[in-house]
């Protein structure tokens, strides 16, 4: 599992479970984007659109409790 950091020109930083890795940008599925979690397949990186929402819901449920307390 790949997490996209940030996308600088040509390729994307992400996270791994080991560090991070440059990733060059035509590597890519068309319309990544920075918090995206992607898997690697024999046949490239494919987005896992499950998790990125499974993430994305719950930074902005944390951010919204913070903003609360």
């Amino acid at each position: 599992m790949l997490i996209i950091d940030r996308i600088e020109q040509e390729t994307a930083a992400a996270e791994t479970e080991t560090g991070m890795r440059n990733i060059p940008l035509a590597a890519l599925p068309v319309g990544v984007r920075e918090g995206d979690v992607l898997r690697e397949t024999n046949a490239g990186y494919i987005i896992d659109r499950a998790l990125t929402e499974q993430r994305r819901t719950a930074a902005a449920e944390k951010l919204r409790r913070l903003k609360h307390e």
